[in-house]
């Protein structure tokens, strides 16, 4: 296949494969049950067929489908363990792995991106991808500087397929209640189809990434890579040793599991205090544990802008709540848009849905676990409880959505790890509001958030088809006009770009400096 399938009826056809493969199983296997075999021994056979064709189908298609099935992959930690065991190593395998681009569709691209002698901007170009994701796929390479890069190349179509994909799997989304009982992925397509244009942007993407980059240049913790050039549909950047969290949820040791998600939460809930950004898109594919128990992160497709940092009422309605204000939390909610207009809510019942959801944070050490977060789901999921009926009158406001959804995709996630850990502290740390009055802890959280302040190195100009992040130290980028001609235009390697538009390898350096405390 050289690109992604494209047209409509093709992708609808494949993707309608699916619930018709279900059917057709369920049918044999009430034929396999009449015949005498265990309804159990059928039902599991079922379950682990669909799984083969999920993965087959959606990670063939890539686009949309294949990003559903990466976002789905992170929500089975909420699943009972007879649903989920089928599913979880077909899931998984979606978070970094999908049917590769032929070298020649490679090539293509990286001539159209980079311009014809392409290849002189690398010592050395494997055409075997180390990793194929839903709209793009990295392939390992030398810059011509020497520097060890990832080149995130872009699958022809991939605009058109994620469009195609998400409104189909939208018509269908009921469908998918035999993969996902309880969990309602119509939110979900609706979130992904709004991020389309953004994921789709590589210029974009490598401007995230440099301010990433410098809010996390020398932390002894987080590890960034630097872009180093960038295009339309390509994406150069230093390449980042590991071992993706999806293989430490597989079989890392228990160290590595808590070290992981330690510093996981460390890294979302600081990230929009120190570059005014929120990494959106938390699943295991996009994040590395190095040999040195750093975390790398990759992949700044999702972003979400916060030049003020994390919202002050987040934290202060979760300490209100572990504090048993009821009417404070009330008052909040509804402020903050959550209760809306005229609705009549009973305070104590706020409490009572809300804590629970609140215990991770609620001790100094907390053990996150799939039992935990299905007792979770049980409880806001089932229509009959009161907090399901209570949590059905509050509102999500818009301004939350993005927010949510990370929170959600990283406790996923941390069940997944089954982490243990001061989590409440790193919340401390960073979320203004959380921690007590007159702290350091507050103090702390106060000045790492900077309301107001301007976007860490971020240039760019978006809307035209033209956006190219202009900041120094970054990428080189091309705009389109710079490439009409492939053979006069290429991104310059580094000799001659100067030392401005180059990058260093991703290495330890000096600790960054803490924010300064201020005083409340």
């Amino acid at each position: 296949m050289s690109d992604i399938p494209r047209r409509a009826v093709v992708r609808t056809a494949k993707l309608a494969t699916l619930p018709i493969g279900m059917a057709g199983r369920a049918t044999l296997g009430v034929g396999k049950r009449l015949g005498g075999r265990p309804a159990e021994a059928v039902a599991t056979e079922l379950q682990e067929r669909t799984a083969a064709q999920v993965f087959r189908v959606l990670g063939e298609l890539k686009g949309g489908a294949m990003k559903l099935g990466q976002a789905l992959s992170v929500f089975e930690a909420a699943l009972p363990d007879e649903v989920a065991s089928p599913y979880r190593a077909a899931l998984t395998k979606l978070q970094e792995a999908a049917p590769p681009l032929p070298a020649a569709a490679v090539h293509k691209v990286l001539r159209e991106e980079l311009g014809a002698d392409w290849r002189s901007l690398f010592t050395s170009f494997d055409d075997t991808p180390a990793a194929a994701a839903s709209i793009g796929q990295v392939h390992r390479a030398v810059w011509a500087d020497g520097t060890p890069v990832a080149v995130k190349i872009q699958y022809p179509g991939a605009g058109a397929a994620l469009l195609a994909d998400l409104n189909q799997l939208g018509r269908a989304a009921r469908l998918f209640g035999a993969l996902t009982p309880g969990l309602d992925i119509k939110p979900l397509i609706a979130e992904l189809k709004a991020r389309i244009t953004e994921e789709l942007d590589y210029r974009l993407e490598a401007a995230w990434q440099r301010a990433f980059a410098q809010a996390y240049a020398g932390d002894p913790d987080i590890v960034v890579p630097r872009p180093i050039a960038g295009a339309d549909r390509v994406l150069v950047s230093e390449w980042v040793d590991g071992v993706p969290l999806s293989t430490v949820i597989e079989s890392g040791t228990q160290e590595e599991r808590d070290r992981a998600g330690l510093l996981l939460v460390r890294f979302l809930y600081s990230c929009p205090g120190r570059a005014g950004l929120l990494h959106a898109d938390p699943h295991p594919g996009n994040f590395r544990l190095l040999p040195d128990g750093r975390l790398g992160v990759l992949d700044f497709g999702a972003v979400n802008r916060l030049p003020e940092g994390l919202p002050e009422p987040i934290g202060r309605l979760a300490r209100l709540t572990l504090a048993g204000d009821a009417e404070a939390v009330a008052e909040g909610l509804r402020a903050e848009g959550f209760i809306p207009a005229g609705a009549s809510i009973p305070a104590d019942g706020l409490l009572d849905y809300l804590a629970p959801m609140l215990a991770p944070i609620a001790q100094d050490e907390f053990t996150f676990s799939r039992g935990w977060l299905r007792g979770e789901a049980l409880r806001l999921g089932d229509w009959r409880s009161a907090a399901a009926q209570l949590g059905r009158q509050l509102n999500l406001p818009p301004s939350y959505l993005l927010i949510h959804r990370v929170t959600l995709g990283a406790i996923g996630i941390l069940c997944q790890l089954g982490s243990s850990g001061p989590f409440r502290a790193e919340m401390e740390r960073w979320q203004p509001g959380f921690a007590a009055p007159r702290t350091a802890a507050a103090r702390h959280a106060k000045a790492a958030n900077r309301p107001g302040r301007r976007l860490p190195g971020l240039d760019v100009e978006v809307g035209d088809g033209t956006a190219v992040a202009r900041a120094r130290p970054g990428p080189v980028v091309l705009a389109p006009a710079q490439r009409a001609s492939r053979s006069r235009s290429r991104v310059r390697p580094p000799e001659q770009a100067g030392p401005a538009e180059t990058s260093r390898p991703a290495s330890r350096t000096r600790p960054a400096r803490e924010p300064k405390a201020e005083r409340d």
